[in-house]
This record gives C-alpha cells, sequence and structure tokens, in this order.
C-alpha cells in the first residue's frame, strides 16, 4: 500500500473515523450525530454536570446527590418560579426569594441547545435579572424534548409558543468553569459570567 494509500484510508478494509465534536476545528462543519448526544458532548467540555433522570423519582434522588456532594442541606436555594417550588415542596429542601440569602440557584429554561451546550433561558426564569445577579451555583431541570439543535431553533420555537407575548430576558447560560481561554462570544452570552451547573435532565420523549 502506497504512502497516499496509507493517509486516505485506501484498500478495501477502511477503519472507522475516530473524528468526533471534540477534534474537530470550530469552523468545520458539524458531525451528523444525534441532538442530545451532541449537546451532552459539548455540555461536559463547556465544564457542566450531567445527571440523566428516566423518571421524576431519579430527579428526586439526582437531587438529593447534588445536595449532599456540596453540603447544601442547610443552604436556601433561590427560586423565582413558585410552580417549581411546589413541585419540590415535600423535599426538605428550602428555598428562598432573595438571592443575597443563597448560594444556588434553582430553575428551568427554555432549551438545551445542542450545538455549543449551552441552556437557553428567559425572563420565564429569570424575571428582569441578569446572570451577575444570581449565585455562581446553578441547578436546572430539564427535559429531553427541550433538546434543540440551534439557538436559532430555539428561538423560532419560543416565538411560535409565546407569538404575542415572547418573553424578554433572552440570553444562554455557557461557561460553567473559569476559564481564560477566548471563547467565542455572541449575542446572548456577552457580559456573562462563568456558573457551576448542574443539569438535572428528565426524560419525556
Amino acid at each position: 500500500m502506497g504512502f497516499f494509500d496509507k493517509l486516505f484510508g485506501g484498500g478495501k478494509k477502511k477503519k472507522g473515523s475516530k473524528e468526533t465534536v471534540q477534534t474537530r476545528g470550530a469552523h468545520m462543519p458539524d458531525l451528523k450525530i444525534p441532538v442530545d448526544e451532541k449537546f451532552t458532548i459539548q455540555f461536559k467540555k463547556n465544564g457542566g454536570k450531567f445527571i440523566y433522570c428516566d423518571d421524576f423519582g431519579e430527579v428526586l434522588e439526582g437531587m438529593k446527590n447534588i445536595i449532599q456532594e456540596n453540603q447544601w442541606e442547610q443552604t436556601p436555594f433561590y427560586i423565582l418560579n413558585p410552580s417549581l417550588e411546589e413541585r419540590f415542596s415535600d423535599q426538605n429542601i428550602r428555598f428562598s426569594r432573595t438571592a443575597s440569602d443563597s448560594e444556588v440557584f434553582f430553575t428551568t429554561c427554555e432549551h438545551l441547545i445542542a450545538q455549543n451546550g449551552s441552556i437557553l433561558v428567559s425572563s420565564n426564569q429569570l424575571l428582569e435579572k441578569k446572570l451577575s445577579e444570581i449565585p455562581e451555583n446553578i441547578v436546572v431541570l430539564a427535559t429531553t424534548s427541550q433538546l434543540v439543535e440551534s439557538i436559532g431553533e430555539g428561538l423560532k420555537i419560543i416565538k411560535k409558543k409565546y407569538r404575542q407575548r415572547i418573553p424578554a430576558n433572552i440570553t444562554t447560560l455557557k461557561h460553567f468553569k473559569p476559564t481564560t481561554e477566548g471563547d467565542s462570544v455572541d449575542f446572548l452570552t456577552y457580559g456573562s459570567s462563568s456558573k457551576h451547573l448542574y443539569l438535572l435532565l428528565l426524560e419525556d420523549l
């Protein structure tokens, strides 16, 4: 086999490509992989911690593990969503409506963006708060049906879903660990700060 055959995979037996999302350049075309797999890879690359849950019982178990791991038993969770507080009201979790009282922000989201592993949120989750005004520790409850390929797709769904009541304060959570790298910045991440983030992903499809 010649030199170029070795380079370009000549011969009848061809080994599968070892190329992955992690090994490709930032400006190369996306690999055709499932949206959930792509999100998981990019989310972990951003520094996020991921817990997949088959049912709500596993969500509760995951929450207990997060609290124990970080010794948050006596820490009130900052929350802006009354229905989320009600859903976890019997789990011995203290909640607060004041950010300064807590080290943890507990929230839902609009969408999970596979393209860059970010989490799309809006005034439905943040009200008028800026990302810099919420605690650096965040626990997000999301579902698999909220996975989308890109920010553009997520914005289209939001526009269609809310129609005349499109939420304000739309932004993304993207950096889940302190970094000095020159990360690409878009109009939804400009000025955002790094967060320590856990994602509880509930299967609903």
